[in-house]
């Protein structure tokens, strides 16, 4: 000011209502927790990874969704197999599950985004929707021994048992890759012989045919039904998990 004196700031008086305690505030009981954003570890390209993937739409786990949902799961993992792989999956009511290889940090993030944007264009195609199709960030638990494999198969392949009421029903899960695993102690998917399926009445739906699937909106294009997934090259995957015996058609995760 002209005459050297410092100007007193005004206080003014805001209504209540913005911080402190309030009723009814903080998560809500019982709501499922996001995955904390957290840096990632260090991924190592000889150590497979389970993925889940939680989505904001259900069911994705119905006749009408899962042969867009395989078929967009199938062109992900054309995109860089040498760096990124989907070995196996099962699709449950709102959320995916995946066992995976990646070259690095970069190669997995890289790849479940992939994976993940291109389910999410061919599901919201399909559902006639828009925004987005994912809940969350996707979590990775990285499989360092050959039980941590064999577990990993069996909660991913036999997931469903969790949520079923005959959780002993004998088969392969039709909605998931179950169909190309070649560890199944009672068949072998190569053998020609059709495999046991838990569901056969939904395979038969969710498979159109048996010789053909449709993109679901996507391009409008029908092409072969080959194998959505990758054949594992790491030593865990490959062979290391078998040493604790290969997967029985009725096994269940521990602690179902």
């Amino acid at each position: 000011m002209a005459d050297g004196r410092r100007a007193r700031q005004l206080a003014l008086a805001f209504p209540a209502g913005w911080g402190g305690a309030r009723a009814g505030a903080g998560r809500k009981r019982g709501a499922r927790s996001n995955v904390p954003h957290r840096a990632r570890p260090v991924q190592r390209a000889a150590v497979p990874v389970h993925v889940t993937l939680r989505a904001r739409v259900a069911p994705l786990r119905s006749q009408h969704v899962f042969p867009t949902l395989r078929l967009a799961l199938a062109r992900a993992n054309r995109r860089d197999p040498a760096r990124f792989r989907v070995l196996h999956f099962s699709v449950q009511h709102d959320h995916l599950h995946l066992i995976v290889e990646a070259a690095d940090k970069r190669a997995l993030s890289s790849g479940i985004r992939s994976v993940a944007i291109l389910v999410a264009r061919y599901v919201n195609a399909l559902l006639s929707r828009r925004g987005a199709l994912w809940a969350d960030r996707f979590h990775a638990r990285a499989l360092e021994t050959p039980r941590e494999v064999r577990s990993a198969f069996v909660y991913v392949l036999a997931n469903f048992r969790k949520h079923a009421r005959r959780r002993r029903t004998r088969g392969i899960d039709p909605f998931s890759s179950g169909a190309w695993f070649d560890g199944w102690r009672d068949c072998k998917p190569d053998s020609g012989a059709a495999p046991p399926f838990a569901e056969a009445a939904a395979w038969a739906r969710a498979q159109h045919g048996r010789t053909l699937i449709r993109s679901g909106g996507a391009d409008g294009h029908d092409e072969p039904q080959a194998s959505p997934v990758r054949a594992p090259r790491t030593w865990l995957a490959r062979v290391g998990w078998r040493r604790h015996g290969l997967v029985a058609l009725d096994e269940a995760p521990a602690g179902t």
